[in-house]
């Protein structure tokens, strides 16, 4: 245990303390693991907070222990903190400059675990991408794209620029699809069918309760808005495509017509370019 593995100017590593040293990871790596099953897990306090949340306050614990368990672990192995960070303190001087977007995003990232405005889990709109956070992690975090594509992005995004948060306060998220109809359709027994439609639709919500709006008298039909809740955000575009196939098999099956813009061309003076036909 006492066999010297290195021998740097005052400072010698023995076997013994580096065995010592990687038992307190060890045991870091078990406490988090115990920590986290506490935690995620509905127990007594924690039902009372939301699963997103609850992996907010998880990796908050979580970083501050690995960050105690990496100074225990260099005061085991004889490694002198005061004398590390003076003889630090110059290089950091020097990539100072350097590391400024670094330290932002660091920051950024703890405030984003302490608000608990983004959470794992949420659905967000960066930039017109719509993604599901899989990671908070400090510097960065990981958003899923709908084409399951991963999309690293610096905490400091989301403190200083404009994110669209679907899923931040309600689990349900409010949609609407528009559907047009030919002129002379009966408009009650249209919002009868687009009610309809909308109930066979698994992923729309029963509640809140969908409903149908006439929204304007357009140029080639009566123009309808169907407005629903849905659990599911991350896949609404599906959502959407089921239902327009439903509300078009179901009018067309009443005989009622989707019409499209037709237009009459008037040509002036072609009448005198035209000599009618002499017997």
């Amino acid at each position: 245990m006492n066999y010297e593995i290195l021998n740097l100017g005052g400072f010698k590593l023995l076997t013994g303390k580096l065995l010592l040293g990687l038992m307190v990871f060890v045991v870091t790596w078990f406490v988090l693991l115990l920590l986290k099953r506490a935690i995620t897990k509905p127990r007594f306090i924690m039902d009372k907070i939301d699963t997103k949340r609850r992996m907010s306050i998880y990796l908050i614990i979580k970083y501050f222990i690995w960050v105690i368990s990496i100074i225990v672990f260099l005061d085991v192995i004889g490694v002198k903190l005061t004398v590390l960070l003076v003889g630090s303190t110059a290089l950091l001087a020097l990539l100072g400059l350097g590391l400024q977007n670094i330290f932002t995003d660091l920051v950024s990232g703890l405030f984003l675990l302490f608000e608990g405005t983004i959470k794992i889990g949420d659905i967000l709109e960066v930039d017109g991408v719509v993604g599901r956070v899989k990671e908070i992690n400090l510097r960065s975090t990981e958003l899923m794209t709908r084409d399951d594509m991963t999309i690293i992005m610096p905490n400091s995004r989301f403190i200083v620029e404009k994110v669209v948060n679907w899923s931040h306060n309600y689990e349900e998220v409010r949609f609407k699809v528009g559907v047009g109809v030919a002129y002379g359709s009966d408009v009650d027994r249209v919002v009868e069918i687009l009610k309809k439609a909308m109930s066979e639709v698994k992923a729309i919500a029963i509640k809140p309760v969908p409903f149908v709006r006439l929204v304007n008298f357009g140029d080639s039909s009566i123009e309808f808005e169907m407005i629903f809740w849905s659990k599911e955000p991350f896949v609404i575009e599906n959502t959407k495509s089921e239902l327009r196939m439903k509300v078009y098999k179901m009018l067309a099956a009443e005989g009622m017509a989707i019409p499209f813009p037709q237009r009459d061309v008037h040509i002036k003076g072609i009448e005198k370019l035209i000599e009618p036909k002499k017997d």
